[in-house]
């Protein structure tokens, strides 16, 4: 570590490019290069390629001075404890793993980044230094793509995933629980319910994320203050008619449920863009704010049994709706529900709606919100070297993060880092290196807020 030097900014003050920049970007694409597939980036729940990154990430740990473990859930932990072991820790985190063919910086933007600022601390002498215990958290799942249901991880610790979900099955029919015990986690029931952290035992939770939308690069600002985040719900709706002979079946005298689902999409989309057309009067009064962060999409559709000359027998599709208020969001699912099952019994098809996962909308904490506004405007000044236009921008976060479970702990705070064309979920995604190394800086001048 003696050969590392520092850039000092125009004040004296340490900016850690090494470290902050392109050591942080270099592990980004090492951990990018973690997979399970050869051509794409895919890490899911437990899986080979999500174990050897979890290795890698406590290795990492190390280096940064960090005591490490692995909980019950898989989730991978370093702790610092500071001056006052017994303090309220302060937890910083985001998620190991990733959708199918994703890019490199979702969620492991957030883990990397809080080990460079641990790691900066450790490097100038002042890691021991911290007024309270400092944790940082790679989470084994928050995207849900292996078992359908997001925030294993962080729901755990924050107590409010059912100890019913260690019997979820994956595709292949293998449970949570059979999936940490072939990553040599043998977790019972017991170990299960101790997975929770004590609230008392917890001063707040910050996360670091790439925004996942276009606003910051709109605005010319690597970095945003997240105000809330949008509240959720997933659903699963399956269609049954009657399968037949594509040849032999008269047009007139079909259930053909493929139909009836395409029907159910677009009035889906016509629901979700003018939902004003179909909510109650009673509603309207936010109607408009209500419409602007109202999305629904429907990401998968299956068919049985699949076949070009065979009139379906069952189509299943899932729902994903999101809003940022949960009364609108329940009305919208509402009436989705009602329109929904006048078109099955016009077409003769037997409709049903199972809600897989709910998410209530969360309000980031206002005092922390400001600590981090703060902190981001004090790293942008050391890069620029004065300040920065326009300042930090609040923004209200669409996707999903593991701060909502987290909510449910303690209170959350949030930063968005700025990524190119808004695009997530996709091997475009993109962080340009010194927005990544600006994001390490704020997250460094946060952390030196809690030195004595």
């Amino acid at each position: 570590m003696s050969d590392i030097t520092h850039e000092p900014a125009k004040n004296g003050e340490l900016l850690f490019p090494q470290v902050l920049r392109d050591e942080a970007v270099a592990r980004l694409y090492e951990l990018g290069r973690v997979s399970d597939v050869e051509d794409y980036l895919e890490r899911t729940f437990l899986s080979p390629a999500s174990i050897r990154a979890g290795k890698l990430i406590r290795r990492w740990m190390d280096e940064a001075g960090m005591r490490t473990w692995v909980d019950f859930m898989g989730n991978i932990h370093g702790r610092v404890d500071g001056m006052n072991p017994s303090a309220e820790a302060l937890l910083i985190g985001s998620h190991l793993d990733t959708v199918i063919d994703a890019g490199i910086f979702d969620g492991a933007l957030g883990i990397i980044t809080a080990l460079s600022a641990i790691k900066a601390l450790h490097l100038n002498g002042t890691l021991r230094q911290l007024c309270r215990p400092v944790e940082v958290i790679a989470f084994s799942d928050e995207e849900g793509v292996r078992f359908q249901s997001t925030f294993l991880g962080s729901a755990a610790m924050a107590g409010i995933l059912p100890v019913s979900a260690l019997k979820i099955s994956d595709k292949s029919g293998i449970t949570v629980q059979d999936a940490l015990r072939m990553s040599s986690t043998e977790t019972t029931e017991e170990d299960f319910l101790q997975l929770k952290y004590a609230p008392e035992s917890v001063w707040a939770y910050v996360e670091i994320h790439i925004e996942q939308g276009p606003v910051l690069e709109l605005t010319g600002v690597p970095l945003g203050v997240v105000k809330g985040i949008a509240g959720q719900t997933r659903l699963k709706v399956t269609v049954r008619g009657s399968q037949g002979h594509a040849g032999t079946v008269p047009m007139s005298m079909r259930q053909d449920p493929m139909a009836a689902a395409a029907e159910l999409i677009l009035m889906l989309e016509s629901l979700c863009k003018k939902p004003q057309d179909f909510l109650s009067f009673d509603w309207q009064s936010d109607m408009e704010s209500f419409g602007s962060s109202l999305v629904c999409t429907v990401g998968e559709i299956s068919t049985w049994p699949s076949a070009s000359n065979v009139i379906p027998g069952q189509v299943t599709f899932t729902i994903d709706l999101r809003a940022m208020d949960d009364r609108g969001r329940e009305a919208v699912l509402y009436e989705l529900s009602n329109q929904m099952y006048k078109i099955c019994d016009r077409r003769s098809v037997a409709c049903s709606m199972d809600r897989k996962h709910d998410a209530n909308a969360v309000s980031c904490d206002k005092g922390l919100s400001m600590q981090l506004k703060s902190a981001a405007e004090k790293a942008l000044k050391k890069m620029t070297g004065g300040e920065s236009e326009g300042g930090v921008p609040v923004l209200m976060s669409g996707a999903g993060h593991d701060a909502m479970a987290m909510s449910h702990l303690t209170k959350v705070g949030m930063l968005f880092v700025r990524c190119r064309g808004g695009i997530s979920h996709s091997p475009a995604e993109h962080v340009l290196d010194d927005d990544v190394w600006v994001a390490g800086l704020a997250l460094l001048s946060f952390l030196e807020g809690h030195i004595q």
